[in-house]
């Protein structure tokens, strides 16, 4: 009966703000372009529709809210105006009241806020969709007081969260069965992501863990500080972290006034990005302005402070290679090694042709280069970039939703701070630089390092092994394969002798350089 009313509630709110109009008219059913056209006949719909999506969103609660910002990323499933919309959704939610977070916070300790606290804000300093915080003090370990940031969950969001979502799931079949694009945009698998970052952000010690994680990525950057966890006080419904001061980051003109060098802020955070992205495959993949600071303390002044860490994206050896391979060769204008990369990786069925996608790629990034970021929107280039993908029928790549919505706050962010701010010539020097280290020698060594532990358990095994394999191939009929082992064995002999051979004589070449610039200077 509750599911009912909700989805009722949920009919009555689409209905309020014009958006069956919207649903009934992008099926291709001509009997419902006929209700459409009846249901919205006589009504007053002058806000626009991306306006009316998001207030509706608004209305519908926090689980909506979080469900448009998240769809807000996926341009490739929304006309531009409606992403734009959806991605002004904050998580201005109201908080819920003091004595509910203190009964949360001791029953999750199991004793007294006196006992936990040496002293605890009631009054919470910010409120989201999923938590909310407050401001406190601790003793750690060694007996010093801490000033620390609580963050508390949400009461009862597990089951709201799931009835919502089971609703959800149902729309978005719906809208597979009945759209015309409906299959090719994959409504279920985009709330089974969001069901996914929901449930992630419900687990406070998965979010610690990742801070933490983040904060060892980012210690020798000295870019950005992020707070540390106080594992003693760290619970799924409760975390405790040492508390920052900052100013945020969309407050430009605080900013200036102190002395702090705003266009190498905007550098700085595209380095930031590009770093966790390529260096490490761990980002955080919520950088909205509520989520950055910039910090005015002597030691640390002018570097970021990052928060919230609910929604972290991570990334695959191979999808950086990938990535790295594309925005190399998009910062080359190489359109079409980007044709044959989207071929090679299977975004694109394997009988399109690479010059028809190359021309297609050129058309829409060559009149963006050599302009700065004032003058282009890398949410329309995306745009168009999906348009085309639409009509070469790529394929949505969902490990790479984060990115693109990391990559769009990175814009949005730079575009406050620095509208001057290239960030193609910004990112190229260190994505080439990142891609030498992935083929260089320097690559090789490490990746050899990594291995010596296994070559040096496997090493006094193999006369062992090669006596076994020899015993058990001591029959006419393994006489081939005996004799492939061989001369395998006398190609390797001869590889590991050129490189050692080369190897001394490198060295030899080096002394006698040594010997010859010595006598040269005596």
């Amino acid at each position: 009966m509750t599911r009912l009313f909700r989805g009722a509630f949920i009919l009555w709110m689409m209905f309020r703000f014009g958006l069956d109009e919207l649903v009934l008219t992008s099926f291709n059913k001509p009997w419902l372009k006929r209700i459409a056209s009846v249901v919205t006949l006589g009504r007053k719909l002058d806000a626009p529709r991306g306006q009316r999506i998001r207030q509706a969103l608004e209305s519908l609660g926090p689980i909506f809210v979080k469900f448009g910002q998240v769809l807000s990323t996926r341009r490739d499933l929304l006309p531009l105006d409606i992403a734009d919309e959806l991605a002004k959704l904050q998580d201005r939610v109201p908080p819920f009241p003091s004595d509910v977070s203190i009964a949360i916070i001791e029953r999750a300790f199991k004793k007294p806020l006196s006992e936990i606290f040496v002293s605890f804000e009631t009054v919470p300093v910010a409120s989201a969709s999923i938590a909310q915080v407050h401001f406190g003090v601790i003793r750690d370990r060694d007996g010093v007081l801490r000033d620390v940031a609580v963050k508390v969950l949400r009461p009862g969001m597990l089951t709201v969260i799931d009835k919502d979502l089971d609703l959800l799931r149902t729309m978005a079949g719906w809208v597979e069965s009945l759209s015309e694009d409906g299959k090719r945009l994959k409504p279920r698998e985009v709330v089974a992501e969001f069901d996914k970052y929901l449930h992630d952000e419900l687990d406070l010690v998965r979010e610690a863990s990742s801070a933490a994680q983040l904060r060892r990525n980012m210690a020798d950057l000295n870019l950005v500080l992020i707070p540390e966890m106080f594992w003693d006080y760290c619970l799924p419904d409760v975390m405790v972290m040492e508390r920052m001061r900052g100013v945020p980051i969309n407050q430009v003109e605080r900013l200036r006034a102190a002395g702090v060098d705003v266009p190498k802020l905007a550098r700085d955070g595209v380095t930031i990005f590009f770093t966790q992205v390529f260096r490490d495959g761990f980002f955080h993949a919520d950088m909205h302005p509520g989520n950055i600071q910039v910090s005015l303390e002597p030691a640390t002044f002018g570097r970021y402070i990052s928060l919230d860490f609910g929604i972290v994206g991570t990334l695959t050896e191979v999808d950086k290679e990938y990535l790295a391979q594309n925005f190399t060769a998009f910062f080359r204008r190489d359109y079409k090694r980007v044709a044959e990369l989207h071929i090679e990786s299977g975004w694109v069925p394997p009988t399109t042709r690479v010059d028809e996608l190359e021309a297609a790629v050129r058309a829409v990034c060559e009149p963006v280069f050599d302009r700065p970021l004032k003058d282009l929107s890398l949410g329309l280039i995306l745009m168009r970039l999906f348009q085309t993908s639409r009509r070469f029928n790529v394929e949505i790549q969902p490990q790479l939703v984060l990115l693109q919505k990391t990559l769009l706050n990175i814009e949005g962010l730079g575009r406050e701070l620095d509208p001057d701010l290239d960030l193609w010539h910004t990112a190229k020097p260190f994505l080439e630089k990142w891609m030498l280290e992935q083929i260089g020698p320097k690559k090789l060594i490490n990746e050899l390092r990594n291995e010596a532990p296994r070559y040096a358990k496997l090493l006094p095994e193999l006369p062992r092994l090669l006596f076994e394999f020899l015993q058990r191939s001591n029959s006419p009929g393994n006489a081939p394969e005996v004799l492939a082992l061989l001369a395998e064995q006398k190609r390797t002999n001869r590889l590991l002798q050129g490189i050692v051979y080369g190897g001394i004589g490198f060295v030899l070449g080096l002394i006698a350089m040594q010997i010859l610039i010595r006598v040269r200077v005596l």
